[in-house]
């Protein structure tokens, strides 16, 4: 009797968790997006133009709580960072570097040969969902109506309109990095002010962002744990999935984006 309690325990385990792994059609599905809910981009920093500076580059910009890593594909460059801690630093990339900063580190990627880097975004993809502030400077940042204007160049007017919004904000950004050299002082006081307002503009999102980290590092962080917890009796219950490049780029601050996207299921 024990025994077939125990073969009968097993078998409705098997069904339940087999029965996970459908819609309620019986179709495999892929919701569950990219492992551990990471975003992944392939991205060309800008190198059409100079910046006013003289660099080829990306546009300055801070993420309020989002994880970001670079993995360089090819050609060469630097990123800028800057943060509250450490201050202002520069970080060679090369073929095979990898590179990662944690939240409020306000950043800068250089182009100085053909750079296409692996973008590793945390969150889910919060980064497109507002977690993002260009570094324009504090007056533009005083008025929010020319923020949003030159925010929205990229998408009024195309590949110029983003190179437009990044000489803009390099206009502001470069006078920023010399304080590091000549006033220490001021550059830390600058720096803490773009850091605070881009946690006051983050903390009016965040009851949108609880359900986009849920859906997507919070349930993988769940199944994670229901595969430890059953084994050994958990069975696998997602399905293979693959993702086609778009076929066209997109017009990111940094660059040109190919991000995966949607992943279909392979059944």
């Amino acid at each position: 009797m024990k025994s077939a309690i125990k073969n009968f325990s097993l078998a409705a385990v098997l069904v339940l968790l087999a029965s996970a792994c459908r819609d309620s059609g019986g179709t495999a599905v892929a919701k569950e997006g990219t492992i551990a809910g990471i975003g992944l981009t392939r991205l060309t920093v800008y190198d059409q133009r100079p910046a006013p500076d003289g660099f080829q580059s990306g546009t300055p910009h801070m993420h309020a709580v989002t994880d970001e890593g670079y993995y360089v594909i090819s050609g060469a460059g630097k990123v800028e960072l800057h943060d509250v801690r450490y201050g202002f630093r520069t970080i060679e990339l090369s073929p095979g570097r990898y590179v990662q900063f944690p939240p409020l580190t306000l950043h800068r990627l250089i182009n100085t040969d053909h750079l296409v880097i692996l973008v590793v975004m945390g969150n889910a993809g919060l980064a497109e969902h507002g977690d993002a502030r260009i570094y324009y400077g504090k007056d533009v940042d005083a008025n929010p109506g020319e923020y949003d204007r030159l925010t929205g160049l990229a998408k009024a007017e195309g590949l110029e309109g983003a190179l437009k919004r990044r000489d803009e904000a390099v206009r502001a950004y470069t006078p920023f990095v010399e304080l590091w050299k000549f006033d220490k002082v001021a550059y830390y006081r600058e720096l803490e002010r773009f850091v605070g307002l881009s946690l006051d503009k983050a903390a009016a999102l965040k009851s949108d962002w609880a359900s986009v980290v849920e859906e997507g590092p919070g349930a993988w962080a769940n199944r994670y744990r229901h595969r430890i917890k059953y084994l050994p009796y958990n069975r696998d219950e997602m399905f293979p999935g693959f993702s086609f490049p778009a076929a066209e780029p997109t017009l990111g601050m940094c660059g040109l984006l190919q991000p995966v996207g949607k992943l279909e299921s392979v059944k």
